[in-house]
């Protein structure tokens, strides 16, 4: 049976949940916001299914990338309206048109973020745009298998692990009807910690209450915060480039609307690296422990295609740059090379050593943040989430000092040689 001696081997995709026969296993969160599985030992019977469709105890061997693009979605609204490049709702609209089902991610009424399927174009715009989350995944392979049995159509997309784990879901099984996606992943943060952010800022959260509920069930509660009922939330974006671009993209929070007269009205906007929640999230503060060694991306989860940002563009292409998103296509397999053939994109090629620059979504090996046990120390003392990530990004004044000077240097150096000097400075030096 499954059981989780060290949470590094756990990466939440819930597999095992799902294809257990006698549904004997649950996930519970833990103390840091996380979920991991649970065995009613019980009504277990031993049968080891659990085991045989986790993602982390049976790795595929890598496949190698076929073909490396850049692309842009030459509808400029549906690029807007994405993330990235727009390649999402292309391949979606294709799959719909076909009669098939499109898996993805949304929020739910409280915010937080869950898989489910669409049969209809307008159920898939939801599933649009990044969200920095780990979504719940339910019983999404379940269904998949379902209609994959059918012989439907099928589009799952998902996180790196997600897609490992319904590809061992389905014990590898080659299914010529299941387009599987997954996407450059930076590593997933706490869903306890958003959850407690959103609350804290947004509305819902008695540090009196939680005090009480922590002094009666101690650590397990710390995270256990919900918006209140009159929450003003209506939208929430976390790569808004409507004001400032594709790359100072903005982390969005509009207003319920109860009127079209107030629709767009703007709660919260910050460049991402000035919000609170993002700073934690890509300070690598709070990621899912399996994050920081990831085993399902780079080829092991047999995507057929991963998708994310194209972020050499700004050195490499600056050309095909218009800083309103270009998306980068990694086509891994002869059937993800059909589909994305169908689309209409604007496609420029490009390779690996290209797409690399500037995009961690690569690295499979992530550091922890220093302070990252500090953190969660600070939210059970009580501590906001905003004040805790303060603290723990502080820099200190020397560190302060030596920056500056870099940038100072970098600033001259580019000033005299330009941005080639710049570039054969920082080979010189080994960077």
């Amino acid at each position: 049976m499954i059981h989780i001696t060290d949470k590094k081997n756990c990466c939440g995709c819930a597999a095992c949940v799902q294809r257990c026969p006698k549904q004997c296993i649950r996930l519970e969160e833990d103390t840091e916001g996380f979920l991991y599985p649970q065995v009613d030992e019980d009504t277990c019977i031993q049968c080891g299914l659990c085991e045989k469709v986790c993602p982390i105890l049976n790795q595929a061997d890598k496949l190698p990338v076929q073909e490396v693009l850049a692309v842009k979605n030459p509808d400029e609204e549906e690029r807007m309206n994405s993330s990235s490049g727009g390649v999402f709702l292309p391949f979606a609209r294709e799959v719909i048109n076909q009669g098939g089902v499109v898996f993805g991610a949304v929020y739910d009424e409280s915010w937080e973020v869950h898989h489910v399927y669409a049969e209809k174009i307008e159920d898939v715009y939801p599933m649009m745009g990044s969200k920095y989350l780990q979504s719940k995944i339910g019983n999404s392979f379940k269904d998949a298998e379902r209609f994959l049995k059918q012989g439907r159509e099928v589009l799952f997309v998902g996180s790196p692990c997600q897609i490992a784990g319904l590809r061992t879901y389905l014990r590898n099984k080659q299914y010529q009807n299941l387009l599987a996606v997954d996407f450059l992943c930076h590593g997933v943060p706490s869903p306890g910690v958003w959850r407690r952010y959103l609350a804290e800022t947004y509305g819902g959260y008695d540090a009196k209450e939680q005090s009480r509920l922590q002094a009666t069930a101690g650590k397990n509660s710390v995270l256990l915060s919900f918006l209140n009922a009159k929450s003003p939330i209506g939208d929430i974006k976390f790569r808004d480039k409507r004001e400032s671009g594709w790359k100072k993209y903005r982390f969005v929070v509009r207003q319920k609307s109860a009127s079209k007269a107030d629709q767009n009205t703007v709660l919260s906007s910050d460049i991402h690296y000035d919000n609170p929640f993002m700073r934690g999230f890509l300070s690598d503060i709070y990621l899912r422990p399996s994050c920081y060694e990831c085993k399902c991306k780079n080829g092991v989860n047999h995507s057929d295609l991963t998708i994310g940002d194209y972020w050499a563009a700004r050195v490499t292409d600056q050309d095909f740059d218009d800083d309103k998103g270009v998306g980068l296509v990694l086509v891994n397999t002869s059937k993800g090379k059909e589909y994305f053939d169908k689309l209409n994109m604007t496609v420029r090629k490009s390779d690996l050593d290209k797409a690399n620059l500037c995009n961690g979504g690569f690295n499979e090996h992530t550091l922890a943040h220093p302070k990252r046990a500090l953190f969660f120390a600070l939210i059970y003392q009580g501590k906001t989430i905003k004040d805790a990530v303060d603290i723990c990004l502080k820099i200190s004044l020397p560190s302060r000092i030596k920056n500056k000077t870099k940038r100072l240097v970098k600033g001259a150096v580019k000033q005299v040689l330009g941005d080639a000097g710049v570039k054969a400075v920082k080979k010189a030096l080994g960077k």
